[in-house]
Order: structure tokens, then sequence, then C-alpha cells
């Protein structure tokens, strides 16, 4: 995982927000009606992607961290353009990545003796 400081550092938290900045173009043309229905549960659903990353991050156990990493890769919404099926895509991948390399760290981690 490389040089990670906090969470901003991790590649999955900067693509779940460019993931959420899609999102959030994407449901601007949305009809005037959905503006506190579909429109607000889809920005929440996106926003929450880096959210849970960045909480799952500052947890104190990488049970925790995965947990929280899991819930962000939960997300089904909008029917998808070609730019944000290649984000949903790369994120989705990024963040199971992440997760795999966590739960190695944590396997690791039991094994070692005491």
């Amino acid at each position: 995982m490389g040089d990670v400081r906090t969470f901003r550092d991790l590649v999955a938290w900067q693509r779940g927000i460019e993931l959420s900045k899609l999102v959030y173009q994407a449901t601007q043309n949305m009809p005037e009606t959905e503006k506190f229905g579909l429109t607000i549960q889809m920005r929440r659903a996106a926003v929450s992607v880096p959210s849970n990353i960045a909480e799952g991050n500052a947890r104190q156990t990488l049970t925790d961290y995965i947990h929280f990493l899991s819930i962000a890769r939960e997300l089904q919404m909008l029917e998808r353009s070609e730019q944000l099926d290649e984000r949903l895509n790369e994120t989705d991948r990024v963040l199971q990545g992440l997760i795999q390399g966590l739960q190695k760290k944590r396997r690791e981690t039991k094994q070692k003796p005491r």
C-alpha cells in the first residue's frame, strides 16, 4: 500500500471522490420532481464511497477497516454512462485490491508468534 499517511493518499479514496463528482454531474439534469428523492439518494450513495473509505481507515482494527471498505463497494446506482461505468469499475477494482491487501496483512499479523 506504499507510503500512505492519510486516507487521502489512498487511490481508492481518490477514485471515490472522482466517482462522487461524476454522479453529481450526472444527476444535475434529473427531473425537478426527483430533487429531494432519487437525486439526493444517489448523491448520498456516491459520497458514501469515499466516506466509508475514510471512516474505515480511522478504525482501530483491520477487521473494521475491511468492513467499511466492503460497504463502499456495495453501491448500485444510475443508468451508467461510459465515463461513469469506467469510474465505477476502476473504483471497484481499486477497493477490491485494498481489501485484499488488508486481509493479507491481517492474516500475516495473526500468524506471527508472540
